[in-house]
């Protein structure tokens, strides 16, 4: 008897002792599952600026084989045409005028990305997540606002644009900026004066960052301060390019995007690690030779025409997204939190988000847009056009361009005029994509069913050209 239960008493234990330790592999093994994602992010690149998007005079050989590896949109838009608005929504996953982000932030401001939104670094954080940021902010400077207080556990990089510093080409004449900062976390380390080490440094830091958290999930976010005017390149690709200057800065970019993901490969994370290539805007074509090419898109940075918001974006994750794949349908930067997301099983933000889920666009599951509609914002709170599955409409707006302008040259700018748009333009923006065609007139139905999504949108969140205020707008945060 004494030994039958003995024998009863050991089963159940190692029964239990299998059970326990099935479990615990189970639960290190989802653990270890939770992909990593690092978010590249460059600075008034053109659509075209890379091989794989049509450029024949750049070399970007790690940013194309990137594509081959992983998936291409080609309908992707940043959240707005400038620099702060465009971070604000990639990073929320709101619209930037919901959060109260307008235009570019710059050393006089005394307001910032407000801290009690919630980012991609934020959300990833409470997951467990190591977080840094290496490159540009831009989304206030003073000390509240800092990316440390948004949910990244390390900063190397400045606190707004390159061109706000003392030796701008205009200072003196409508700009007087003070120095330039470089931030270690909260604290400033140095005074620029020469940025032509500054890709290398970002790069450096971002490849240590994932030395050293290779055994843990992480969120890296490189936000290059280039190809943003003033250009700065190191010596290793000075005069390398077939485009000057500027295609030397995009190579650089380029052997920093491969220094990355060879550091992924060589810790064994390649498989479990989403990468994304993208930028915040189009390129600024008053600078002529020193900026990008939104070719065959229309117009450029600080517009909503298709050069202005639709940008490059490369997004590899050879778990569960097919090498060599490419999306067609439109995605916009706020999509991109809600997204992570889902992949990565973080809770959403408890404010109201505008982005949407598309990884099942991504992975093949879906042919449908979880988006009826995106709408694009400029100025403060200035509705200027709607994307609404082939087509891109334009309300009456003033907008700028260099047609028929003089650009500017080596690192000095042209003269915008002022265009304005005088009644309601419609265009299919899949066959037509250089918006060359004006369709309404053909189309009143579209027309029509356009212009009630965006009363709704702006019953949401206003628009400022007809003096109406948003109820559900939120404020961005002042310095107390």
């Amino acid at each position: 008897m004494n030994k039958l239960y003995l024998k009863t008493w050991l089963a159940f234990f190692i029964l239990c002792t299998i059970s326990c330790k099935n479990k615990t592999e189970q639960k290190v093994t989802k653990e270890a599952k939770a992909p990593n994602v690092v978010l590249i992010f460059t600075d008034d690149q053109g659509y075209q600026d890379l091989g794989i998007f049509g450029a024949d005079d750049i070399a970007t050989p790690n940013l194309d084989q990137m594509a081959a590896d992983g998936l291409k949109l080609t309908s992707y838009y940043a959240a707005q045409a400038v620099c702060s608005a465009s971070r604000a929504g990639i990073l929320t996953g709101c619209y930037p005028n919901r959060i109260g982000i307008h235009n570019a932030l710059g050393p006089d401001n005394t307001h910032g990305l407000n801290t009690s939104e919630t980012t991609i670094a934020e959300m990833l954080q409470a997951k467990g997540y190591k977080t840094a940021i290496f490159g540009k902010w831009h989304l206030g400077h003073h000390d509240q606002f800092l990316p440390t207080r948004h949910g990244f556990d390390e900063w190397f990089g400045i606190p707004y644009s390159n061109d706000m510093w003392p030796y701008h080409p205009q200072q003196g004449s409508i700009f007087n900026f003070p120095d330039l900062p470089l931030y270690e976390n909260e604290t400033i380390i140095d005074t620029l004066t020469d940025q032509t080490q500054l890709t290398t440094q970002i790069t450096e830091r971002s490849v240590a960052f994932i030395n050293k958290n290779k055994d843990k999930p992480f969120f890296l976010y490189v936000p290059h301060p280039q190809p943003h005017v003033p250009l700065f390149v190191s010596n290793k690709f000075k005069g390398k390019s077939k485009r000057g200057l500027y295609g030397d800065v995009i190579m650089e970019i380029d052997w920093s995007v491969g220094e990355i993901l060879t550091a992924l490969k060589e810790n064994n994370l390649e498989e479990n690690t989403i990468v994304i290539f993208t930028s915040d805007n189009g390129p600024w074509l008053a600078y002529g030779n020193h900026s990008g090419s939104a070719y065959p898109l229309r117009e450029g940075k600080g517009t909503a025409w298709e050069g202005g918001q639709r940008e490059p974006f490369i997004i590899k994750y050879p778990k569960q997204l097919a090498a060599g794949s490419v999306l067609n349908l439109p995605v916009m930067a706020i999509d991109l939190l809600p997204t992570l997301a889902e992949v990565t099983e973080a809770e959403l933000p408890l404010k109201t988000i505008d982005g949407k889920s598309v990884w099942k666009l991504m992975t093949g599951e879906s042919k449908e847009s979880p988006q009826e509609a995106y709408f694009f914002y400029y100025r403060v709170n200035e509705l200027f056009g709607v994307r609404y599955g082939d087509w891109k409409l334009y309300f009456p707006h003033r907008y700028r361009t260099m047609n028929g302008q003089e650009p500017g040259r080596d690192g000095q700018p042209g003269d915008y005029k002022m265009v304005d748009l005088e009644e309601i333009e419609l265009y299919n923006v899949v066959t037509d994509i250089s918006e060359t065609k004006n369709v309404a007139a053909e189309n009143p139905e579209v027309v029509q069913k356009i212009k009630l999504l965006a009363n709704t949108m702006r019953t949401r969140l206003g628009d400022s050209l007809l003096e109406l205020k948003g109820s559900e707008t939120r404020p961005a945060g002042t310095i107390k």
